[in-house]
């Protein structure tokens, strides 16, 4: 399975059907969009905190405390254009693309780190696939793996989308549908699934 380029990029953004169309808002300078065989993605303005000392530990398995303290798991913070976030050696936060994408069905696609970041010890999306008919901002999976304090800013260019058609269409049936930011992740359709994995309760 190849990779997609600028040419076929530009085709499926120009499909006469919308369901067919790769569609990617907004693009505020085209000539930045392209690389010649993925997209370039910006940092959206709102992110997830995870708080380090205000719990003992994070179960899956207890739902009802999960629900009940999901506060004091982690804080959604919304920053302004040209604001800065410092993002500490080994801290995680959950941000998202600033741009909206929607993924035909018969296109998926993989977020890669640009490689100019990762040379300062950041690394983007640590789960990186989205899967064809996806609708919604990004989520990004944000870790400053170095030694030293990184500073970010809403709007620049932190990763980018490489894409590939599949075989055959595919409808999306994920949980996390249209968002507009980060979502602080759910674990609730897994647990009934999991649980021959999980302690028995006596």
């Amino acid at each position: 399975m190849s990779a997609l380029t600028i040419k076929e990029f530009v085709n499926y953004m120009n499909k006469e059907e919308i369901k067919e169309r790769l569609i990617i808002t907004p693009v505020f300078n085209p000539s930045e969009l392209f690389d010649a065989s993925s997209i370039n993605v910006r940092l959206g303005n709102e992110f997830i905190v995870m708080r380090r000392q205000s719990f003992p530990l994070l179960n899956i398995t207890d739902q009802d405390m999960l629900a009940t303290n999901i506060g004091r798991y982690q804080e959604k913070i919304r920053l302004r254009y040209r604001e800065e976030f410092v993002l500490h050696p080994r801290q995680l936060i959950i941000g998202s693309t600033l741009e909206y994408i929607s993924l035909p069905p018969k296109l998926m696609c993989y977020v890669i780190g640009k490689s100019t970041w990762g040379r300062m010890g950041l690394i983007i999306a640590t789960a990186t696939k989205v899967d064809p008919g996806f609708k919604g901002c990004i989520t990004l999976e944000i870790v400053n793996e170095g030694e030293v304090p990184i500073i970010l800013y809403p709007g620049i260019p932190v990763a980018q989308l490489v894409f590939h058609e599949t075989k055959s269409e595919a409808e999306y049936k994920g949980k996390y549908n249209c968002p507009t930011g980060p979502q602080f992740p759910n674990f609730t359709r897994n647990i009934k699934d999991w649980e021959f994995w999980f302690p028995q309760k006596e």
